[in-house]
C-alpha cells in the first residue's frame, strides 16, 4: 500500500528566546503534527492542514526562524505502516489518558443519582471536550480511540435518564420470543465485547436464524430489532450491560450464562462489580479482532466462535 499524501515542514529556530521553541512545539502538538526527524514535522496533505502549516511557517519566519513547507508523496525507507505508526503513537497515548479518566468516572458513579449529579456532568463535559480535541487531530483512526468511545457510550447509557434506575428496580417484562424468530437485528458498527456477546446470546438462545446488520443509531432499519444502543429497549439498564438485560428479559435460567454475564459486565464496564480475571483477556481478544479486520461481519463471526468456546468451558457450578 502506498503512503498517504503528506505535508512536510522543516523548521529552524534561533537559540533564543527559548520561549519561542516552547511555543512552536506546543503549536505543532495542537495541530497533531508528528516529528519525522528532529526539526521535520508531518501532517496529512489536506487543504485545512496545509493552511495550518502555512500560518505556522509565517509565524516562525516573523520570529527570525526558518520554515520550509513541501508536499511529499514518498519518503524513502519509510512505508505506510511506519507513517501510520508515527501518527498513531501520540494519539494512542492521548486516548490512554482519556480512558483512565473515563474509567475513574465510571467506577465512581453513584448509580442512583448519577444523572442528576452536577459534578458528574461537569467532568463529563470536560472529558467530551478533551475527547473531541483528540479526535480532531486523530487523522488515521488510532486504535486506542475505540476504547475511549466504548467507555463514553457506557457512561452515556448509565446516566442518560434518571428514571432508568427506577425502572430497573421494577420487574422487567419477559421478551415475546415468538416475535423474535427469523429477524434482522441491528447494532452499532465496530462491535466490542457487549455487542458481540449479545449477538452470540441472541443467536444461541433467542433467534437461531438471526441476521445481524450494523448501522449508526440514526440509520437503524425500521424492520430490525435494535440492541446495545442508547435509548433502545434491549440495551444497558441501570447497572446491567446489554448482555445482562437480554439474559433477564429472555428469562434464561442457566448458571453458565449467569457466570458469563458477570464476565461480560466486567469486560465491558470495568466497574469492579465482578472482578473476574478472564474479563481482561476477553477485552484484549476482541480488540485484537477489531484491529485485524475492518469488516464488522468478520469480527462478529470470530467473536461468536469465541463466546461459544467460552460458554462451553464455563463450569456449570460455581467453584468453591
Amino acid at each position: 500500500m502506498s503512503q498517504p499524501p503528506l505535508l512536510l515542514l522543516l523548521v529552524g529556530l534561533p537559540p533564543t528566546p527559548s520561549s519561542l521553541r516552547v511555543r512552536i512545539w506546543r503549536r505543532l502538538r495542537s495541530l497533531g503534527a508528528v516529528p519525522l526527524k528532529r526539526s521535520a514535522y508531518l501532517l496529512p496533505d489536506t487543504p485545512e492542514r496545509y493552511e495550518d502549516f502555512q500560518w505556522l511557517a509565517q509565524e516562525i519566519q516573523r520570529e527570525g526562524g526558518d520554515a520550509t513547507l513541501m508536499r511529499v508523496e514518498q519518503i524513502e525507507n519509510v512505508d505506510r505502516a511506519d507513517v501510520l505508526r508515527l501518527f498513531h503513537e501520540p494519539r494512542d497515548q492521548d486516548y490512554r489518558h482519556l480512558a483512565t479518566r473515563y474509567r475513574k468516572l465510571l467506577q465512581g458513579l453513584d448509580r442512583k443519582s448519577a444523572a442528576a449529579s452536577a459534578r458528574v456532568q461537569e467532568e463529563l463535559a470536560r472529558l467530551t471536550k478533551d475527547h473531541r480535541r483528540v479526535r480532531d487531530i486523530d487523522f488515521f483512526d488510532a486504535p486506542g480511540g475505540a476504547e475511549v468511545r466504548r467507555l463514553e457510550e457506557a457512561i452515556a447509557m448509565r446516566t442518560r435518564r434518571p428514571e432508568s434506575a427506577r425502572r430497573s428496580e421494577a420487574p422487567t417484562p419477559a421478551l415475546d420470543l415468538a416475535t423474535l424468530r427469523g429477524r434482522r437485528w441491528v447494532t452499532r458498527p465496530r462491535p466490542h465485547v457487549d455487542r458481540i456477546a449479545s449477538a452470540w446470546l441472541i443467536k444461541r438462545f433467542i433467534d437461531p436464524q438471526a441476521e445481524f446488520v450494523f448501522a449508526p443509531p440514526g440509520e437503524f432499519p425500521a424492520d430490525a430489532v435494535p440492541f446495545d444502543a442508547p435509548g433502545v429497549e434491549l440495551s444497558h439498564h441501570g447497572e446491567d450491560c446489554t448482555f445482562e438485560t437480554l439474559v433477564k428479559r429472555a428469562r434464561l435460567r442457566d448458571r453458565r450464562l449467569a457466570r458469563l454475564a458477570e464476565v461480560v459486565h466486567e469486560a465491558d464496564l470495568r466497574d469492579g462489580k465482578y472482578p473476574h480475571d478472564e474479563a481482561r483477556g476477553i477485552d484484549v481478544a476482541i480488540r485484537a479482532l477489531l484491529a485485524a479486520s475492518p469488516d464488522d461481519h468478520q469480527v462478529l463471526a470470530q467473536g461468536l466462535a469465541l463466546f461459544e468456546g467460552l460458554y462451553a468451558t464455563t463450569p456449570r457450578k460455581a467453584s468453591s
